[in-house]
């Protein structure tokens, strides 16, 4: 009995280690070794340094620090304070428009830097007090900055799409997913989020807020224009760069990410905002991070292989069929797992543990890769949202003013996660909405 379930006591045994606390990259890798030394022969080790040898030539995962650094100098640049000023002063006279402009500013950082926290931090830090002052709720402005901040996460380049993209791509019984179809499918739901969140506050706002007073600032109007023209310029710079190269199929994620870095390069310049110091500052913070993601994979990596050899797929797949559940059964439960764990481990670790393990059943249910690979995102970017280890809600809390308690936080953020889950639905119901973009990008642009 032990020998058949051995691969799933591993699987409990890692999950019971990260809940108590220890490190990710290295309880992976620790786990691995040890049910390896009790189920398999020492032989069967070999295959695990080809493994990480593919990991450290695999040019799509090359892409990861490059976009890491685009965002991490673009947060240096100025770029979300200058666009979240801009925005109020576009929105800003109408009822509701400060929480449009935070959107807005949300989903253009997302598709320029991709990196939460200094979304979150930034709106955080400029719009919280402002939207306070103005009679909005702590609630509501709370979730707002939240949600819009955690839009980095579906809206390409996304690194967690770079990530989906290669691991899927790995499991070769679900199909290959290239990062840059990915990018084209993510986007109308990404579109959809940045809507619902729009709609959702100007209802709200039409219904909670007091009569319209000024929310922007008295400017001329070629002063206005020229902020506005300013502010909007360099992320359009990028997109048009980075994303435009991939749907044109002109470049590579990789190649893109390269343009994408060298694009927040001068923008930092142009801004007066590049020295030495900061460039040092950006590449050890840039170094930091893509070492611990590449950490997490190496670990993975070992305890995919050994899950393998342990015949863990095989036994996922029997017990599952024993189980005679439909497919939209199966994959409401899987939803509804990624859901919890993502109230408890890092979105990173969810698709490099647990993505891995349900892709024998991708196949063996007949889902779309693609779809599936989209459906995962939106579904981790609420992990970034729910309490107890929310990031989203940690990073705000450091920044906002003392009046506002972190139950009025976590409590902003329900209707956001309410509509993320309703997007998902969408979703599912009208696989179209991912599918039909790649499909017509196939079509017309790489003929």
């Amino acid at each position: 009995m032990f020998e058949e379930m051995i691969s799933i006591y591993m699987v409990l045994t890692l999950f019971a280690l990260l809940l108590v606390g220890y490190p990710v990259a290295f309880t992976l890798g620790g786990v691995a070794l040890l049910f390896g030394y009790i189920g398999l022969e020492p032989s069967e080790f070999n295959l695990l340094p080809q493994r990480i040898q593919g990991i450290m030539q695999n040019t799509t995962l090359l892409a990861v620090p490059l976009f890491i650094f685009m965002g991490v100098m673009l947060e240096r640049s100025g770029l979300a304070e200058d666009l979240l000023e801009s925005m109020a002063l576009l929105f800003g006279r109408i009822k509701g428009g400060l929480a449009f402009s935070v959107i807005i500013a949300g989903s253009l950082l997302a598709a320029s830097t991709g990196i939460v926290g200094a979304s979150v931090v930034t709106m955080g830090m400029i719009s919280l007090p402002l939207m306070l002052r103005k009679g909005y709720s702590a609630e509501f402005s709370s979730g707002v900055i939240c949600a819009s901040g955690t839009l980095g996460q579906i809206i390409p380049p996304s690194i967690v799409l770079v990530l989906l993209g290669d691991i899927i791509s790995q499991g070769s019984a679900a199909g290959e997913v290239s990062v840059g179809k990915l990018f084209v499918a993510a986007v109308v739901p990404g579109a959809i989020l940045v809507l619902s969140y729009l709609l959702y506050s100007f209802f709200y706002c039409r219904r909670n807020l007091p009569a319209v007073s000024p929310e922007g600032l008295d400017v001329s109007r070629s002063e206005f224009l020229s902020r506005i023209f300013k502010s909007l310029l360099p992320p359009a710079f990028l997109m048009v760069s980075v994303l435009g190269s991939i749907f044109a199929g002109a470049a590579s994620p990789t190649e893109a990410a390269s343009v994408g870095a060298f694009g927040a390069l001068l923008i930092s310049l142009v801004k007066g905002k590049l020295s030495l110091e900061i460039l040092r500052n950006v590449v050890r913070k840039t170094t930091e991070l893509t070492s611990m993601v590449f950490m997490i994979l190496v670990g993975a990596t070992a305890f995919g292989l050994v899950f393998r050899l342990l015949d863990g797929d095989y036994v996922i797949v029997d017990t599952v069929q024993n189980l005679d559940v439909s497919p939209g059964t199966f994959l409401l439960l899987v939803m509804i797992l990624l859901f919890i764990l993502g109230c408890f481990l890092d979105f990173i670790e969810i698709v490099f543990i647990v993505v891995p393990i349900l892709l024998p059943l991708i196949s063996e249910f007949g889902f779309d890769p693609l779809w599936f690979a989209v459906l995962v995102a939106v579904n981790l970017q609420m992990s970034f949202l729910t309490p107890p280890l929310g990031f989203a809600l940690f990073y705000l809390k450091g920044v906002a003013p003392p009046e506002v308690s972190t139950m009025q936080i976590y409590k902003g953020i329900i209707p956001f996660v309410l509509i993320q889950a309703l997007v998902l639905a969408l979703i599912v119901y009208f696989p179209s909405l991912v599918t039909a973009l790649p499909a017509w990008w196939d079509a017309n642009m790489l003929r």
